[in-house]
């Protein structure tokens, strides 16, 4: 007698393609979205004990979002400073001449 497969939970797979997604299409809001999934999706499966599967599924999805987050804050602070530095050395430049 086999066992049916659980039924993989809808917000963990949406959290997994936004997770991607946020690497290859939609930057900011694909990372937020696959935030979002993942954690409703981790407390979907948690309150369902065990009738839902896609706990892997969820946390990638979490992992790919926040790891896509931390990127784009740091390019932007990156950027900021560069382009700060750069300010502030044309600014000294010019108040030596």
């Amino acid at each position: 007698m086999s066992v049916p497969p659980r039924p993989t939970c809808t917000a963990a797979t949406v959290s997994l393609i936004f997770g991607i997604l946020s690497f290859v299409l939609l930057p900011v809001l694909g990372a937020i979205v696959a935030i979002i999934a993942g954690h409703m999706a981790r407390a979907e499966i948690r309150r369902s004990n065990g009738a839902l599967d896609g706990e892997s599924l969820a946390t990638i999805g979490l992992v790919l979002g926040w790891v896509h987050l931390a990127i784009i804050v740091l390019a932007v602070l990156a950027f900021v400073l560069f382009f700060g530095g750069i300010a502030v050395l044309l600014a000294f430049l010019a108040h030596l001449h």
